[in-house]
């Protein structure tokens, strides 16, 4: 029987997740001797400017009542960058990033602002695009004392532009997006040169609540869904960290006991040898409010 490995990916939104999700994820993931490429967004948490999305995204106020998203994250988070100002997430924990580093985890960036990128992105000229990965850039090397070899895009929300500026910054692979397996993307009839490893599984916002999944049970759904070879799992600081931290002790114990090989999105990439390229395009999954970056047809 072929073996079945586990890439995990840990995107950290906010200030809280940053504070107390990553922390609790470092400590849970130690206690299973795993390793997890984590993408920190270093600028402002302005998450509570998401509420606009109840106005231009259908679905959305309904994905944030089935997934108690206000008990998830915190009313605070929910505020952030309206009623409340939004504190700047990075700078405020650098230590956090370090120690995630020196534990042997994988980082890399997930943003400046995500609220910023992940709504505005398609409208920006491609000028704000490289500042927005160039100034999380930045502070990434000040704290770290190194580049970033890697990012991955808020709500897996890519353009042209954002995949040039990728190329431009001679990244190693990113995680922008939705799909089966590792590949180069073709975008607009544009084919660039930065190896993408897209999340392969549903996350837990996605899939809580619907089709009988709970907190209680979507450990195991996570362990029936696995496919024979890579599979790319994409968790939240905020809920296997924080909301559903016993259900992700419950998962890592699942992989454990069946044997299932968890390493990073940076061992998935220095194993590549050979990739196709692929379409990348913005379409709708379920569960998800909004369009995602897509895996589509591939050609060598």
């Amino acid at each position: 029987m072929a073996e079945k490995i586990v890439a995990l990916k840990v995107d950290v939104d906010t200030y809280a997740g940053t504070r107390d999700g990553v922390p609790a994820l470092l400590e849970d993931l130690a206690r299973f001797d795993v390793s997890a490429t984590f993408y920190f967004s270093m600028g402002p948490d302005n998450s509570g400017k998401a509420i606009r999305r109840i106005f231009t995204r259908p679905g959305f106020l309904k994905k944030m009542l089935r997934t108690k998203a206000p008990a998830a994250y915190g009313i605070k988070t929910m505020l952030y960058g309206t009623l409340l100002p939004a504190p700047m997430i990075a700078s405020s924990f650098p230590d956090v990033l370090r120690e995630t580093e020196r534990l042997g985890h994988e980082v890399g960036i997930h943003c400046w602002d995500h609220v910023k990128w992940h709504d505005y992105l398609p409208w920006f000229p491609k000028h704000l695009t490289a500042m927005e990965l160039g100034r999380a850039s930045a502070l990434f090397e000040e704290i770290l004392g190194h580049r970033a070899v890697t990012t991955a895009a808020p709500g897996w929300t890519v353009s042209p532009a954002s995949l040039e500026v990728q190329d431009a910054l001679g990244l190693k692979y990113c995680s922008d997006g939705r799909g089966t397996h590792p590949f180069y993307p073709v975008m607009d009839g544009r084919r660039f040169r930065t190896p993408q490893i897209p999340t392969t599984l549903p996350t837990a916002d996605e899939i809580l609540g619907e089709n009988g999944i709970t907190p209680e049970n979507i450990d195991r759904y996570y362990a029936d869904s696995l496919k024979e070879g890579l599979n790319v799992l994409t968790i939240h600081a905020e809920l296997e960290g924080g909301a559903i931290r016993a259900s992700f002790v419950r998962l890592l114990e699942r992989f454990k006991k069946a044997g299932v090989r968890c390493i990073t999105l940076g061992q998935v990439a220095s194993e590549i040898t050979a990739l196709p390229a692929c379409e990348l395009f913005m379409g709708e999954i379920a569960g998800r409010a909004g369009k995602v970056a897509i895996q589509g047809g591939c050609c060598k």
